[in-house]
């Protein structure tokens, strides 16, 4: 049980960075503070406020290009998330709820992909693919 929590906390934590960058952030921003302040006693209105504080870090690190930075907001809302589901089973119903209202639950084809490819400048081409057979670079 511990390691389908640990991967819904990182479901949840990695569509919540992605909400902080797109059109969802509104009404992910309110689920996820309704959902965290009632589980750690901060209240809604704190746990809001850290997502405010935790987006503004992430976008800023995402425009710096600093990738660590943006993984450490992403870590540290998964470990948050983790520790919720852990202290009320009643949490994973509503986190995945969630997930689903926004776009990133599990609908039964097998998951969803979404990529985002960030870095520095390196004026080349990106190629992105499941698979990539028989390529000769060179």
């Amino acid at each position: 049980m511990d390691a389908e929590l640990a991967a819904l906390a990182a479901s949840g934590a990695t569509a919540l960075v992605q909400a902080m960058v797109g059109d969802g952030w509104a009404a992910a921003r309110g689920r996820v503070a309704a959902l965290l302040g009632r589980r750690g006693g901060a209240g809604e209105d704190a746990v809001g406020r850290e997502l405010d504080a935790a987006r503004a870090e992430f976008t800023a690190a995402q425009d710096a290009g600093d990738g660590a930075a943006a993984d450490d907001v992403r870590a540290e809302w998964r470990a948050r998330m983790r520790r919720a589901l852990r202290a009320d089973p009643e949490a994973a119903a509503e986190l995945r709820a969630l997930l689903d209202e926004l776009g990133y639950g599990d609908d039964g084809r097998g998951g969803t992909v979404r990529n985002t490819i960030s870095g520095g400048v390196q004026h080349g081409g990106v190629i992105q693919a499941h698979t990539v057979g028989d390529v000769h670079l060179g």
